[in-house]
């Protein structure tokens, strides 16, 4: 059994990894939001196996527990942003995961930490670290605030606040706007996942993503699930799936 430690400050996000760790043979011994209680923790514990670490916590970077302690565990490193991943998984680590989490690619970085599963007891090396760490101070890339829609031979600019929902419709995607007009956009469902804000918009199934603020109605629905009525969107059902419901509610609770 592998024993396991979550330091994740996003509540949804630490409640999907456990979720998708049940399939696993795996025992989370704790859950940390900071890099002061992972300190602590670590100080007066013996250490886990495994280590699934955020590398962005609400009081600072997860690299300065490594200033202050010997982790003597693997480390699978999780982050929303690709240029943080990039060197952070050559740090004392098994692999990385960018959020949202893949459930396949969970499986592979397990997968691999099972075929090399030795504890790495040397330290921290420190010019690696300052090397990550002047990756990580640059500035950071932040969440889209406008969209940039082409309209015949025009261009339109959409505020990401003036956005009701994004959704799929025959391999296109578009943007449903406040004042109930279509736009088609060229991003995919999944990577309008990572480039918008995770507190604002949610992805509750395959064809629709919506913004916290248009829902007018949530009823229960057939099969454990839930039905959305959003302010002006009315051409579908939006349903959430039944396997989304728990992050859905979670979402609605931040």
């Amino acid at each position: 059994m592998i024993k396991v430690v979550i330091i994740e400050d996003e509540k949804i996000a630490a409640r999907r990894l456990e979720r998708l760790l049940t399939k696993y043979e795996i025992t989370i011994i704790e859950k940390l939001t900071s890099v002061e209680n992972s300190i602590k923790w670590f100080l007066t514990n013996e250490h886990p196996d495994l280590i699934f670490l955020d590398i962005q916590l609400s009081d600072g970077l997860s690299f300065e527990i490594f200033e202050n302690i010997n982790i003597e565990s693997q480390i699978i490193f999780t982050t929303a942003f690709d240029e943080y991943a990039i060197k952070a998984f050559k740090l004392n680590s098994i692999d990385y995961l960018l959020k949202p989490i893949n459930e396949e690619e969970l499986a592979i970085a397990i997968k691999k930490y099972r075929k090399f599963n030795i504890k790495n007891t040397s330290p921290i090396d420190n010019n690696q670290l300052n090397k990550i760490k002047e990756l990580l101070y640059k500035p950071q890339e932040k969440y889209k605030e406008r969209f940039v829609i082409k309209i015949g031979a025009h261009i339109k600019t959409i505020s990401i606040s003036d956005i009701e929902c994004f959704y799929s419709e025959n391999k296109a995607t578009y943007v449903l706007t406040n004042d109930n007009k279509n736009y088609l956009i060229d991003y995919s469902l999944e990577q309008l996942e990572t480039i918008i804000s995770p507190k604002t918009f949610h992805r509750v199934n395959r064809q629709f993503i919506i913004n916290i603020n248009s829902i007018k109605d949530i009823i229960s629905y057939s099969n454990s699930r839930l039905q959305i009525t959003l302010s002006h969107y009315n051409n579908h059902e939006i349903i959430v799936s039944r396997e989304r419901v728990k992050d859905f509610k979670l979402w609605l609770e931040e």
